[in-house]
C-alpha cells in the first residue's frame, strides 16, 4: 500500500495542478504552497515556546539533532551520550529534570505527527536530520493540544524545511576522526503547482572508546555506528487555500556498545499524510503509521565474555491521527476544536543464554496494546494588549492484551488484565504586553502520561544491573505553574526568565529493589522547581544565544531510601551559550558551549557523573559556486564526560561520551 503511494504522486501532482483552473484559470496565480501548519495561536508565548531556528540547526558541529536541542538548557536524555553511542531505547526526551527511565516525558512531533517508538517511547533521533527542518520550537510545561497525551514535561515541534529553504539539488561529504564519514544528498524539483523533496543521509564510524582505558579487557571495542535514513516529501496543492503533504521514512542504525558482539540495531518505516485548509474555516488533520524494530545484544563483562541476552526483535506498530477544526468566531477569538487517537502494539522476544556454558537457558516472549482516544478544545482571546488561553482535553485510555511467556526453567506464563479509564487535563495562560518591549506571562496546566509498553512489559539488563518490567505501572499526572517576563532592553537584544514549580504524581522510575537490581515502580511524586533564563543579541555580524536553567527536583517517596533526593540523572544545573559571526555572503564562525553539573547514575546516589563543560565549533567557508568548505569541531578541548557509573561487586563500569573529534568537507548547492 506505502508503496502504491509512492508511485502515484508523481501523477496526483500535475492533476491537482489542473484541477486548479476551475476559477477561470486564474486561481494558479493566487496560490502559495507553504508546506507548513496552520499558523500558530496567539497565545503561544504565554506558555514561554523557544525557538530554535534553520542557521542554527545547520550549524551543529555533530550534525545530530539531539546536540542542537541542548541549546535550549533542561532538555535532556536519559543519559549524555547522542545517538552514535547510546543504546537507541535509552533515547528518551525530558525537560525541566522530572527524571525518567528512557521513556519520553515531552512530546515530539514532527509537522504535527508523534515520533515516539510505538513499543519503548523512545525518540529515533538519527532519522531526524537537522537539513531536512526548518525550525525547532520547545515549550516547557504540560500540553493539552493535538496528541497533548503524554506531553508532562513539554512538547518538542519540528517543522520541515519550506520550498525556499530547500536547494533544487544539494550534497555533503565529510571525513572526520576516528574515520567517521557524513554522506548527505537531496533534490527538490517544483511539481505541478507543488514540489517533492527527495534525501538521504549516511553516517558511519568506527567509534570512539566509551570503556575508560583501565576498565578495558580483551573483548572491549570503539563504539562504531553505521545508520542511514532516506525521506521524501511532496506537498500538494487542491485549492487557493487548501494543500495536501505526505511523508515517508525509512531509517536504518545499527552500533555496537562496549563489547565485541554487544550489537544493537533499530529501525523503522514511517509514513503520514496531512490535509491542511486556510479558508475561513481552518482545518488540519492527518493520519500516520510507524512499523518500527529494534534488537539488542548483552555481553558478559566477565571472561570468556559470552552472550547473555539476545533481544533479538522487538516488532512495533503505530496508528494515529487528528481532525484540528477552527471555526470563525470572531477576530478577537481563535479556537481550536478536535479529536485524536494513537494506538500502539509490540512484541519482545529474546532468549537469555548461560554465560558459562553459551547455551540457552530461557526463550522469554512479551507484549500488549495501549490506545487513547482524546477530544480538545482551546481558545486564545485577544483583549488589547492582553491575550488570554486556555484548553480542556478528556482522553479514554485502555491497555490491554498484555503477557508475559517464558520457555525454560523454570517456564513461567502471565497474562494481565485489561485496563482502562478517562483523564482530563487542563491549560490556562495569560499573556500581557505592557509596551512593545516588555510582555508578561503566567499559565498553569496538567497532564498525564501512560506508561510504555517497555515499562510495562519488558525487563532489561545493563550489565551487570538488571531492571526489571511492572504490568501494575499506573499514569503518571502532572500538574504545573509558571510566571515569567520577555524584555527588549536595546535593539536586537532579547531576554527571557520563567520560575516554575511541576509535581508529577506515580512519577515512574527505575527503583533499586536489591543489590544490582531494580524495578520501575510509580513512586508518589517528584516535584522540581527552579529557573530558565535566555538571551539573544545581533549585533553587525555577531550574534549570540544563552540559555540557562536551574531545577531542584526531589523525589516524594515516604518510607523508602531515596525519599527526599533529587531523581536519576537530572543535572540541578544547565547551560548553553552559542556565539556567531557571519559576513553576507561570506564565511561563517560558530562556537557553542554546554554545561551540566553533577547526576546520579541511580536513584540511592550512590554512584554520581561529574559536571562537564564541553566546546565545540563549525566554520563555513563559501568558495563559489555553490561550493562550501566546512570544518567541525566537537569537544575541542577534549573534556572527559561521564554517561554511566555503576559500583558493583567486581568493581566500578563507566561509559564515557564523544571526545575530540575533528571534522572537514564540503557542500554543494545548487
Amino acid at each position: 500500500m506505502k508503496a502504491g503511494s509512492l508511485w502515484l504522486l508523481p501523477a496526483l501532482l500535475p492533476s491537482a495542478a489542473l484541477a486548479q483552473q476551475d476559477d477561470g484559470g486564474s486561481a494558479q496565480a493566487r496560490i502559495v504552497i507553504t508546506g507548513t501548519g496552520l499558523p500558530l495561536p496567539p497565545g503561544t508565548p504565554a506558555y514561554g515556546s523557544v525557538q530554535i531556528e534553520r542557521d542554527r540547526l545547520l550549524d551543529s558541529a555533530s550534525g545530530r539533532i539531539e546536540t542542537v536541542l541542548t541549546d535550549v538548557a533542561g532538555f535532556q536524555q536519559f543519559r549524555r551520550s547522542d545517538s552514535r553511542s547510546a543504546n537507541p531505547s535509552a533515547q528518551g526526551a525530558s525537560l525541566r529534570a522530572l527524571g525518567g527511565n528512557a521513556s519520553s516525558r515531552t512530546l515530539v512531533l514532527l509537522d504535527g505527527v508523534p515520533k515516539a517508538d510505538p513499543f519503548f517511547g523512545y525518540i529515533p533521533f538519527s532519522a531526524l536530520v537537522p537539513e531536512r527542518l526548518s525550525a525547532a520550537r520547545v515549550t516547557r510545561g504540560g500540553g493539552v493540544g493535538a496528541f497533548g497525551a503524554g506531553a508532562v514535561a513539554g512538547t518538542i515541534e519540528l517543522a520541515s524545511a519550506t520550498r525556499d529553504q530547500l536547494p533544487m539539488l544539494s550534497a555533503t561529504a565529510l571525513y572526520g576522526s576516528r574515520d567517521v564519514t557524513e554522506l548527505s544528498a537531496s533534490l527538490t524539483p517544483d511539481l505541478g503547482g507543488g514540489f517533492l523533496s527527495l534525501s538521504g543521509r549516511w553516517d558511519r564510524g568506527d567509534g570512539f572508546q566509551t570503556t575508560p582505558r583501565d576498565q578495558r579487557v580483551s573483548a572491549t571495542v570503539p563504539a562504531a555506528y553505521d545508520g542511514w535514513s532516506a525521506n521524501l516529501r511532496a506537498v500538494v496543492p487542491i485549492s487557493a487555500s487548501e494543500e495536501l503533504q505526505f511523508r515517508t521514512t525509512l531509517f536504518h542504525d545499527e552500533r555496537t556498545l562496549r563489547f565485541r558482539g554487544a550489537d544493537s540495531l533499530s529501525g523503522g518505516q514511517d509514513a503520514s499524510i496531512r490535509y491542511v485548509s486556510r479558508g475561513r474555516w481552518q482545518v488540519d488533520a492527518l493520519a500516520y503509521v510507524q512499523a518500527r524494530n529494534f534488537s539488542n545484544i548483552v555481553i558478559s563483562s566477565n571472561p570468556p565474555f559470552r552472550k547473555t541476552l539476545d533481544q533479538r526483535s522487538t516488532p512495533s506498530t503505530g496508528i494515529g491521527g487528528k481532525i484540528e477544526l477552527r471555526p470563525p468566531v470572531g477576530q478577537d477569538h481563535l479556537l481550536r476544536v478536535g479529536v485524536d487517537s494513537r494506538f500502539a502494539m509490540g512484541d519482545m522476544f529474546e532468549d537469555a543464554y548461560s554465560a558459562a556454558t553459551g547455551l540457552v537457558t530461557a526463550r522469554r516472549h512479551a507484549g500488549g496494546r495501549q490506545q487513547t482516544i482524546g477530544m480538545f478544545a482551546q481558545d486564545d482571546w485577544t483583549l488589547g494588549s492582553l491575550v488570554l488561553t486556555g484548553g480542556v482535553r478528556a482522553d479514554r485510555w485502555t491497555i490491554s492484551d498484555g503477557f508475559f511467556r517464558v520457555a525454560g526453567s523454570p517456564a513461567n506464563s502471565a497474562d494481565f488484565k485489561n485496563r482502562s479509564g478517562w483523564e482530563t487535563s487542563a491549560r490556562a495562560g495569560a499573556l500581557l504586553h505592557v509596551d512593545k518591549d516588555v510582555a508578561l506571562r503566567a499559565a498553569a496546566y496538567t497532564g498525564f502520561r501512560l506508561p510504555t509498553l517497555n515499562e510495562l512489559y519488558r525487563p532489561f539488563v545493563i550489565f551487570p544491573v538488571t531492571t526489571q518490567a511492572n504490568p501494575a505501572l499506573e499514569p503518571e499526572k502532572l500538574k504545573g505553574v509558571e510566571a515569567g517576563a520577555d524584555l527588549n532592553p536595546l535593539k536586537g537584544l532579547s531576554l527571557s526568565a520563567t520560575a516554575f514549580y511541576n509535581r508529577l504524581d506515580n512519577a515512574i522510575a527505575n527503583v533499586t529493589i536489591g543489590t544490582n537490581l531494580r524495578r520501575r515502580d510509580n513512586v508518589d511524586a517528584i516535584v522540581a522547581k527552579g529557573v530558565e533564563l535566555t538571551a539573544s543579541g545581533r549585533l553587525g555580524a555577531m550574534s549570540l544565544s544563552a540559555s540557562y536553567a536551574y531545577s531542584h527536583s526531589t523525589v516524594r517517596a515516604p518510607g523508602n531510601l531515596f525519599d527526599g533526593l533529587s531523581p536519576a540523572q537530572t543535572p540541578r544545573h544547565a547551560a548553553s551559550a552559542t556565539v556567531a559571526w557571519q559576513l553576507r555572503q561570506g564565511p561563517r564562525l560558530s562556537a557553542t558551549l554546554h554545561y551540566v553539573s553533577a547526576q546520579y547514575e541511580d536513584d540511592l546516589h550512590a554512584d554520581r557523573l561529574a559536571c562537564a563543560l564541553t566546546v565545540d565549533a563549525v566554520a563555513r567557508l563559501p568558495i563559489g559556486r555553490g561550493l562550501e568548505l566546512i570544518a567541525r569541531g566537537e569537544n575541542l578541548f577534549d573534556q572527559e564526560v561521564l554517561t554511566r557509573r555503576v559500583t558493583g561487586s567486581t568493581g566500578v563500569s563507566e561509559d564515557l561520551g564523544t571526545p575530540r573529534t575533528l571534522w572537514i568537507g564540503l557542500t554543494v548547492s545548487r
